[in-house]
């Protein structure tokens, strides 16, 4: 395109200043929408002529804008106060610069003693500080080189008539550095200086004027100082990496921040009065037709490959733009700046309308949730119907269309914000609905199209075709829950809404009159009464269930078949096989037992998927007893047809006031029967499924997030966490699962302080608002015993107080009641909050109690209510445990921001190239995973631009594949940029990112950058210890890297500091009979050999040794490795103890043999990284190991080997990587 040349050459360096300007090719102006292959004439080594044109007030505006943005650049201030996308990165402070130019900066690697490798001190094993300074490290760009004091509009504006006529478009004024006032006329030919004063306006031009095209050409002439301080500032600009300036697609607020000055900014000042809301951000006032725009995007083609990368490109952008649109709006409604649309009824039922998008509260409307739970049935709404809106988007079929949909928590309330059916404002809802029910299942109407188009979604969402009564009793159909509307709007499409029940009710929370449920539910305490009616199964629960029956499915035919067949040859063989067959159907009728695998079951079950096959496809040629096999399984597992295996759901059962007809009344059975199926199946399944992982360590959750986005990938809902971690602590060997157990106690605490607040948040007015949070957050975290809080002072509260006025609040609370709170009432509520809410009886009174009892970090906490509230607090050190005054005061509360949920569009095409690129590299085949891979990273980038949590993904696994295929210094670039991404995208502290930095740290060190390494894990373990302490296995990992790398660089005693930890933790998590440990005790000994104490490292490698001989055997590689170093350890010592001896024999004449301390090869280290890292190189033989001696080396024998047949293999062949870390992330997709 014609206009990504302008792009690059407003963002190059030496034309960043122009802005107004067209591109001509032998005098023809191109067009700037016009593809570059369109144009004629244009080849190889063709001029393109940079031609400036006239301006206009748009081109004038934007000219200015693009001047402050310049300015601006490298001021972070934008990503503190979370506006326009961005955010914070602060990898390059550690880096120190970007980690492609190793070749410019003098080789760090090989001059030892430069590097200074003393960690601070709390970053040491053991240390109990948690700083918080620390999380933003001071980057030295941000004190940016000022340029001008001011400039801003001038208050001469507009021009009057007689000056348009001349061509002024716009006034400016400037304050220069050396504080010279000036002021600047926008003229169609440019800027010049003119003669007003800010009190007198004469628009004449000044002399000289100084008439410049661009506005940084004139500046720099009237001011030394901006013409040195502009050009330093923008080479600064290009050097940065382009990931941490290029805007996220959703907003990512940081939950801290340095006190900032406010600087004067016109361009900021104008935004916040006009709504910036159009593509032209420069005409106020034109908004966008969001639904016209969401809609149509989902119209696009999608037929092949290019016009899905479009389409899907466009659904995204439109998508991200709405986000950004409806969270404005919803913060403007909040905070009461927006007309409602019935401005005469109570606060809670107003209704607002703002920039195209309709916005309602969460609270219960003209009783609409009665028989749900009221207010918090309203409350909870809104997010299913936004999940209802994900999936059926994600199954995407073509003539239904939803609304765009986002939920935005702010200051205590919850706005729903939606993009508006054409046609919809003008009718009463009870004509527009032509599907669906308005009053929960009273009146219920259906209609043919939908019924078709929704059938279409019923396979995907598992939702079964049903019939309902409505109240004249005539029998309606539907393929939706009830309260699911259609209407078609006035632009002909169809519309479906309110998606709140798209999924199965959840019968553990709902007690229905006389309905029985399963034991294993009884067994734990259910059903249980809920705050409201409206919980069901997540999407993910519904999938795992029909999986695990159709596996049942499958082993129940085969079974039957293989009795069949047993039947048919009546020989001893035959009997045998069926006697198995015969124990192994008893087993396999409990979907519970792990033991209903028959030896034949392969050749079984493929038979089984063949006859299904025919069946389904309705073929003649089936004989009925197979016919009968299919009949039955079905029958077993549930099935809604009687010939192959497909099981859905009714939505509607259980859901108050609905009745279904007699004739279904067996149906209705069966689908009570499996929803009581489904609850069981989360309990006895998914529960103990997600804790078995966790002991594993296929989960590793660092912080509350992880832990829930854990808990959802199994279908186990937020309100099952008591339970998990009820289960938990039943578990055999739950020290293994302390870390979990302690992100569950932390999540439970500060989710039940989450919902305290919200309602405290609602009853405050805006001038009390940081009053109030950090009052609150004194109560909930301080060791302070008796907190005040401080009421706005009096003479801000006029005396008049306006009757009209009193309504505004939405909270019907009295303005002042959040005062009175103390910490013992907060810490009860937190109390029964967890009982009620979560079913668990937390065993603490007050917040030191608490971090005692769970050992919790109070800082974690801090964090935690941080995110989950919005709340963004001042970046300064807090003592928590000071009783003699308060922890927080109104100062630290810088800001409130809102928390929002939105639909994520995917990039389909290439989440499959990903996928089956993940595949090829489990499977071995590097290369072809390598190509898969980049192509799947081509396409991420055409849909979602640059910055995407995905790419983040693909990149990390890119950059593994580089380095195990030997090139690392591509490993590095694209680790550079996953690192990158994930600080901008997920946030800088976020365990994501903590991986991430580890990843580098490895790819760092191969590269010989030995001090970077190290920063980037001293940085990652700071990080794990604020998110969540040091107790964790993956701080073993973290640990261990960092004493390989203090080892390499001879600094043995640290080193020891770190491995000794490592082995401690593993040690706890992993048992101390699991290989891991054996591996942590023989790098503690390599260091002892290094000290050359080598009593402590025999101790060591024997402990490591006698494991490896209990688990794997004599005869094992790895016995023998270690039986050998046993040996070689001793010699040494009795060597160092003839040594002695002969020291103490014959004094100072003694004979003294040298001996060997040897500092460790770097290639010895980074074989020891690469093991304990779950990388593994499977190398030519024993020997050319010992010759590797030097790291150039090993990477010439590593390509060599890559041309000489493939040597290298990416999967953990050894049993020892079974216990390290995966080679390959896998599914590495968040």
């Amino acid at each position: 395109m014609v206009q990504e040349i302008h792009q690059v050459l407003m963002d190059r360096e030496d034309t960043c200043h122009r802005t107004c300007f067209s591109l001509q090719l032998d005098g023809n102006v191109l067009d700037n929408f016009a593809e570059l292959k369109t144009i004629e004439g244009l080849q190889e080594g063709s001029l393109l002529k940079v031609v400036e044109e006239p301006y206009t007030v748009r081109e004038a505006r934007i000219h200015v804008r693009h001047i402050r943005d310049l300015l601006k650049s490298l001021d972070p201030s934008d990503a503190f106060n979370g506006v326009d996308c961005n955010s914070l990165s602060f990898l390059s402070v550690f880096t120190e610069g970007d980690l492609g130019d190793s070749g410019k900066r003098k080789k760090k690697g090989t001059e030892m003693e430069q590097i200074d490798c003393t960690p601070p001190e709390h970053i040491l094993p053991g240390s109990k500080e948690r700083p918080l300074c620390a999380l933003q490290p001071q980057n030295r760009d941000w004190k940016p080189l000022q340029c001008l004091k001011v400039l801003t509009m001038s208050g001469w504006n507009p021009p009057p008539g007689n000056r348009k006529m001349h061509g002024d478009l716009m006034y400016l004024y400037v304050i220069t550095v050396e504080d010279r006032h000036v002021s600047i006329t926008a003229s169609t030919r440019g800027f010049y200086l003119n003669q007003s004063t800010a009190y007198n306006f004469n628009p004449k031009p000044a002399n000289p004027s100084f008439l410049s095209h661009s506005l940084v050409e004139l500046l720099n002439q009237i001011s030394p100082t901006f013409k040195k301080n502009f050009s330093a500032l923008q080479k600064k600009r290009v050097q940065r990496h382009p990931f941490e300036r290029i805007a996220t697609p959703f907003q990512v607020y940081s939950w801290t921040a340095p006190q900032a000055e406010h600087a004067m900014d016109c361009v900021r000042a104008e935004d916040a009065y006009t709504s910036r809301l159009g593509y032209e951000e420069h005409i106020p006032g034109q908004t966008r037709d969001w639904n016209e725009e969401l809609q149509t995007t989902r119209e696009l083609p999608r037929k092949n490959l290019p016009e899905r990368l479009l389409r899907e490109r466009a659904i995204f952008k439109v998508h991200s733009d709405f986000t950004a649109a409806a969270t404005r709006g919803a913060m403007a409604v909040i905070d009461g700046n927006v007309m409602a649309i019935n401005p005469s009824e109570e606060t809670k039922m107003q209704m607002f309308i703002w920039n195209n998008i309709f916005f309602s509260l969460g609270f219960d409307v003209r009783d609409h949730y009665k028989d749900f739970g009221g207010d918090v049935a309203a409350y909870v709404a809104p997010t299913n119907d936004l999940n209802g809106v994900r999936t059926y988007n994600a199954v995407d079929v073509e003539g239904l269309y939803t609304l765009g949909t986002v939920v935005v928590d702010y200051r205590g309330y919850r706005v729903t914000a939606q993009s508006i059916i054409p046609g919809i404002l003008e009718r009463e809802q009870e004509q527009s609905v032509i599907y669906g029910s308005i009053d929960f299942g009273k009146t219920v109407v259906s209609h043919p199209k939908y019924l078709e188009l929704l059938e279409k979604t019923s396979r995907p969402l598992k939702i079964q075709k049903h019939k309902v009564l409505n109240d004249k009793n005539e029998e309606v159909e539907l393929c939706s829950s009830v309260e699911c509307k259609g209407i078609i709007g006035n632009d002909g499409r169809h519309y479906i809404l309110d998606l709140l029940r798209t999924f199965p009710p959840d019968l553990n929370f709902l007690p229905v009159e006389g309905e029985e449920m399963p034991e294993e539910c009884k067994k734990m305490g259910f059903p249980k009464q809920h705050r409201h009616k409206l919980c069901c199964l997540r999407q993910e629960l519904v999938d795992a269930f029909v999986e695990h029956r159709y596996l049942l499915f499958m082993k129940l035919a085969a079974l039957q078949l293989m009795q069949q067949k047993a039947n048919k040859q009546e020989s001893s063989a035959a009997l045998e096989n069926g006697a198995s067959a015969e124990n192994g159907a008893a087993d396999s009728e409990r979907p519970e037992s792990e033991d209903g695998k028959i030896d034949d079951s392969v050749t079984g079950l493929d038979q089984v998927k063949e006859l299904a096959e025919t069946i389904a496809s309705d073929d003649g040629t089936v004989d009925p007893k197979s016919r009968e096999v299919i009949r039955n399984a079905c029958k077993a597992v549930g099935s809604i047809s009687d010939t192959s295996f497909d099981i859905r759901f009714n939505p509607d059962i259980f859901s108050p006031g609905v009745r279904f007809p007699e004739s279904s009344k067996e149906e209705v059975q069966d689908q009570k029967q499996l929803l009581k199926d489904a609850a069981a199946f989360l309990l006895s399944c998914q529960i103990p499924g997600l804790v078995k992982d966790c002991l594993d360590h296929t989960v590793l959750p660092m912080d509350g997030a992880t832990l829930a986005e854990a808990m959802h990938q199994r279908g186990i809902n937020m309100r099952y966490l008591g339970k998990v971690i009820n289960f938990i602590t039943k578990t055999p060997g739950h020290a293994q699962l302390d870390h979990i157990f302690k992100i569950g106690i932390s999540e439970l605490i500060t989710r039940s302080a989450k919902h305290i607040f919200k309602t405290y948040l609602q009853g405050v007015e805006l001038s009390g608002l940081s009053a109030a949070i950090s009052h609150f957050l004194n109560c909930f975290l301080s060791s302070f015993p008796n907190p005040i809080a401080h009421l706005p002072a009096d003479e801000l509260v006029s005396k008049k107080k306006n009757k009209k006025r009193k309504n505004r609040n939405l909270g019907n609370a009295d303005n002042t009641a959040w005062a009175s709170m103390t910490p013992q009432e907060l810490w009860k509520n937190i109390c029964s909050e967890a009982k009620n809410y979560f079913d668990f009886s937390l065993e603490c009174e007050n917040a030191d109690q608490a971090a005692e009892v769970y050992n919790l970090q109070k800082i974690t906490l801090l964090r935690e209510i941080s995110l989950k509230t919005g709340v963004q607090i001042l970046l300064k050190e807090y003592n928590f445990d000071n009783r003699h005054k308060p922890t927080f005061t109104e100062e630290d509360i810088l800001n409130i921001f809102p928390v929002v949920k939105h639909v994520n569009p995917k990039a389909s095409d290439a989440f499959h190239f990903f996928q089956s690129g993940q595949a090829k590299v489990q499977q071995g085949f590097l290369k072809e995973g390598c190509e898969l891979i980049n192509e799947a990273l081509n396409l991420f980038n055409n849909v979602y631009g640059a910055m995407h949590v995905e790419i983040c993904a693909c990149l990390r696994l890119l950059a593994r594949l580089n380095y195990i295929m030997g090139d690392y210094s591509e490993a590095l670039s694209n680790q550079q940029k996953a690192v990158l991404m994930s600080e901008r995208v997920l946030g800088i502290e976020h365990p994501n990112t903590i991986q991430e930095y580890m990843h580098l740290a490895l790819y760092c060190f191969a590269n010989s950058q030995l001090s970077t390494a190290l920063n980037l894990l001293y940085r990652a373990r700071y990080l794990m210890l604020l998110v969540f302490g040091e107790d964790h296995p993956e701080m073993a990992l973290l640990d261990n890297n960092i004493g390989l790398v203090l080892h390499g660089v001879m600094e043995y005693d640290l080193s020891l500091r770190f491995l000794e930890n490592a082995l401690a933790i593993s040690s706890k998590y992993h048992g101390s009979k699991s290989l891991k440990v054996a591996l942590s005790h023989h790098l503690v000994a390599r260091v002892y050999e290094s000290k050359a104490e080598f009593r402590s490292a025999l101790q060591h490698e024997k402990e490591g040794y006698t494991i490896y001989k209990n688990q794997l055997g004599e005869h094992h590689e790895k016995t023998k490795e270690s039986s050998e170093y046993l040996k070689y350890l001793t010699q040494q010592a009795v060597a160092l103890q003839r040594t002695m001896n002969e020291i103490y024999k014959n004094g100072s004449n003694a004979n003294i043999m040298p001996l060997k301390f040897t500092a460790p090869s770097m290639a010895s280290v980074l074989e020891q990284l690469n093991i304990i890292n779950g990388i593994l190189f499977i190398p030519l033989s024993q020997k050319d190991l010992e010759n590797l001696k030097a790291e150039v080396q090993r990477r010439q024998q590593l390509q060599e080997s890559m041309k000489s047949g493939e040597q290298l293999e990416a999967e953990d062949k050894a049993v020892e990587e079974k216990e390290a870390e995966p080679s390959m992330p896998s599914a590495a997709i968040p």
